[in-house]
């Protein structure tokens, strides 16, 4: 559910009818999309923790790594999901490192490629913090990747968001049923464009 709007009371009390229709059993994660200081971060986190999500996602500025820290810290057992507009290993290590983030939500196209995604997930396994790749439109491509760190590393196997606009632009598009990516079959990386 998107949050981090200009008015925090109505996006805690959207949370909250979330919550309520859904029920205890579903799983509800939030996404700030950066739009917070960390001040407002805590204190809206504070009262987001009541509904339980399962993460609070991109809270402040992904450049500010004491601050995720710090939020991390505070807001606790609550989890921080980021890393979609997080470049490099470099700077993922540096959450890592700090256990400045719950999740870890690389982006393959967006950090350079396979061999950095590779990199972040071997760095995230070491931190035993799961990976949970951000998709944007390439669900065709992270698929693989969260297939290998699932075989190869042993990272749980979570979910993959899919987002399906671009589906008709490739050779061979993610086959979802049921809500679950089905394994390609087809030699590549599925990335193929028509």
């Amino acid at each position: 559910m998107k949050v981090g709007s200009k008015d925090a009371v109505r996006d805690i009390k959207r949370a909250h009818i979330v919550r309520e229709v859904a029920g205890d059993n579903a799983t509800v994660m939030l996404d700030a999309n950066q739009q917070w200081t960390l001040p407002q971060a805590l204190s809206i986190c504070r009262d987001l923790k009541e509904i339980n999500p399962y993460w609070i996602e991109e809270p402040i500025h992904p450049d500010d790594v004491l601050g995720h820290k710090t939020l991390a810290d505070q807001i606790a057992p609550l989890k921080i999901a980021m890393g979609e507009h997080v470049p490099n290993r470099i700077l993922f290590k540096n959450y890592l490192q700090l256990g400045a983030t719950g999740f870890v939500q690389v982006d393959a196209v967006r950090v350079g490629g396979v061999s950095e995604f590779i990199a972040v997930s071997l760095l995230a396994r070491k931190y035993n913090i799961p990976v949970v790749p951000h998709v944007g439109d390439m669900g065709q491509l992270h698929q693989h990747l969260v297939l290998f760190n699932h075989m190869a590393m042993g990272h749980e196997a979570l979910f993959l968001e899919h987002i399906p606009h671009l589906r008709s632009k490739f050779v061979h598009p993610v086959h979802i049923e049921g809500g679950v990516y089905h394994t390609p079959m087809e030699v590549g990386s599925s990335c193929d464009l028509l």
